[in-house]
């Protein structure tokens, strides 16, 4: 066992495991990449090879008897989820062990079946699934301080969050001790993103404070040691909705940096990034799930409460709790039912969501930045103080959340892309903050950052092959000025010639026009407000423009706004609608389903076909060429 007082200092805290095969995981090895699926979604296919990923059975796990923390994150409305992570507790308490349910946030947004009730549906799943204790994530507050109070209030778990305050109160406790029935006791403390200040809208989030950087890492090491003299805590763990992405790293936001900077942190239960971690890249014992239930962390406790062993469970086999499916059920089918009426036709699926929209743009960017410019000269013209050919359309690429399907388009369709209720807003810049705002929002692409920018109505240029020069931090923000535009050109706007003098219209949603993500500039400037949602622009742009239908020969290719030169110029072959494609980087079996069909679970379907070359579906090599069954 390890000692208390070397635990305490930080050392010999990672926790020693046998060497195990690397099942779904992805490294290079001899130069290739290899991929992974998951039932559910592709996992961060940016920066996944960087991290240990250990998937393992229920059945392998040794559980008698012990206290066991099961662990989920970024969950964002996969409600018919939550029954597996009850039937795994009561499969566990069957073998004898205390289980323990913990959320590391982001579970009240980013699907219909919770947004429809502004989160509240997310917050009665997780009491009907039993859980102990969550942090907060930065999409708590989408709906609003008073709305995510409100809810939490019906929370039968304990909201833990040590970083978050208004007016000098913590919003909820910063930490809590579970005693389990061995005696052990295992103190957490909840820390949210900083980036919850723009990554919210900073309207809905004004007069809360989030300590970031060394206060951050001051604030971890307080309740450490209240956990451990007041609370007499024998393991500490942090949930954490920080994350390990690039964004954060830049504020030295990252679970990891926290974990490095604070002595005393056993463990760490991560959110925000989205990444399938069992070990950060340094190994540091951080731990993560990815997003929507693609797996459920598993963390066991020895009886002297020492980390015994952790690791991942998928959720694909998982027998679901029947209680729990029930009540997941009854609030899909009353959303089914009032979002299910068929609005258009769509000849074609058009990729858009976060795995590529935050990266390039996109042909499902396109139909909605098309529908805003589309709306603003016919409805908004008379109101604008610029003439039409000044209008430009910014769109956040992480506003956009999935892709649209090919077939028949529901409203439920519509608000899965756009879940997060936001509307149309005009803001007046000049063109020289123009060009900041888009220098400022790509400035790590390639990259993925989540204000990177789907547009319309201009020509411009990025070269990913120059250095973002980092200015000073905006205020209240995680994000930077930039010293001087090195990236970014702007042609031509409206098929006039760009002018840094001229004043524009950016026609952008809610969220970016308070300043949220990379938009800073916005916040600060004169224009107004439509309070028409997007959804119905969306819509009703589908409908009147369109004629009800989405056509191949319009969006079947993107519009091609943006020129990109250096690094990130370069073209990644494509599927296409030949019956032969070839991996590339990126890949899993999933995302080339959802690619090709607009279904990711027609994975099974490309491995079935392939066995005579896939041993494993979880691990495809690039260039491999992929035999496709027909659409």
């Amino acid at each position: 066992m390890v000692e208390k007082e070397k635990r305490r200092s930080g050392e010999g805290i990672r926790v020693k495991m046998k060497e195990r095969l690397k099942r779904l995981t992805g490294s290079f090895i001899a130069g290739m990449l290899l991929l992974f699926v998951a039932e559910g979604a592709c996992t961060n296919a940016f920066a996944a090879v960087e991290y240990e990923q250990d998937i393992r059975e229920p059945e392998e796990l040794d559980v008698d008897d012990k206290v066991v923390i099961l662990h989920s994150n970024d969950v964002h409305g996969a409600i018919d989820f939550y029954p597996a992570m009850t039937g795994l507790k009561k499969d566990f308490e069957s073998r004898g062990a205390e289980v323990i349910m913990v959320d590391a946030g982001d579970f009240s947004q980013g699907h219909p079946y919770v947004n429809t009730t502004k989160g509240m549906d997310a917050v009665t799943m997780m009491n009907s699934a039993g859980y102990d204790y969550a942090t907060l994530g930065n999409h708590e507050f989408d709906f609003g301080l008073e709305q995510m109070q409100s809810n939490l209030k019906e929370a039968k778990f304990k909201v833990l969050c040590a970083n978050a305050s208004k007016d000098g109160k913590v919003l909820y406790a910063q930490n809590d001790v579970y005693t389990a029935a061995n005696g052990v006791r295992i103190g957490f403390f909840g820390l949210d993103t900083p980036e919850s200040r723009t990554k919210a809208n900073p309207k809905l989030v004004q007069g809360v404070d989030f300590l970031s950087g060394k206060e951050l890492y001051a604030c971890a090491g307080k309740q450490v040691e209240e956990l451990n003299n007041k609370g007499g805590a024998d393991t500490v763990i942090m949930l954490s909705h920080l994350g390990v992405g690039t964004e954060a790293e830049r504020g030295g936001n990252r679970s990891v940096d926290v974990y490095n900077n604070t002595d005393g942190i056993d463990f760490v239960i991560d959110g925000h990034s989205h990444t399938v971690m069992t070990e950060g890249a340094s190994g540091e014992p951080v731990q993560s799930t990815g997003t929507k239930f693609q797996y459920i962390g598993v963390v066991i406790l020895d009886d002297n409460g020492e980390i015994e062993d952790h690791c991942l469970v998928s959720t694909e086999n998982l027998t679901k709790d029947a209680g729990a499916e029930k009540d997941a059920k009854e609030i899909e089918d009353r959303i089914d039912s009032e979002l299910s009426g068929k609005i258009a036709d769509s000849g074609l699926m058009l990729k858009g969501g976060k795995e590529v929209g935050r990266t390039e743009e996109t042909a499902l960017g396109d139909l909605i930045t098309d529908a805003m410019y589309w709306f603003t000269l016919k409805n908004e013209k008379e109101a604008l103080k610029v003439p039409g050919e000044n209008v430009v359309v910014i769109e956040n690429g992480g506003g956009i959340r999935d892709n649209l399907p090919e077939g028949e388009v529901t409203r439920k369709d519509l608000l899965s892309i756009q879940p997060f209720g936001n509307s149309l807003a005009i803001v007046y810049v000049t063109g020289s903050e123009l060009l900041e705002i888009l220098e400022a929002s790509t400035f790590c692409t390639p990259d993925p950052v989540g204000g990177y920018p789907q547009t319309c109505g201009i020509k411009w240029s990025l070269d990913t092959g120059k250095e973002f020069k980092q200015g000073d931090a905006y205020p209240d923000s995680t994000y930077y000025k930039p010293a001087s535009i090195n990236r970014v050109t702007i042609e031509s706007i409206g098929g006039k010639a760009f002018d840094e003098s001229e004043t524009y219209a950016v026609v952008t949603n809610d969220f970016c026009a308070e300043g949220g993500d990379t938009y800073y500039v916005l916040g600060s400037k004169e224009g107004f407000f439509t309070g028409i949602l997007l959804e119905d622009i969306m819509g009703d742009y589908i409908d009147q423009e369109l004629g009800g239908v989405i056509r191949k020969e319009k969006y079947s290719s993107i519009r091609g706004d943006l020129t990109v030169t250096g690094s990130a110029g370069k073209e990644e072959a494509e599927p296409s609608d030949s019956d032969v494609y070839k991996v590339v980087a990126g890949d899993c079996l999933w995302k080339i389903a959802g690619n090709k069909y607009g279904d990711g679970t027609r994975w099974k379907e490309i491995y079935e076909l392939n066995t005579s070359i896939i041993d494993d579906p979880s691990l495809i090599f690039i260039g491999q060429e992929l035999k496709l069954p027909a659409a």
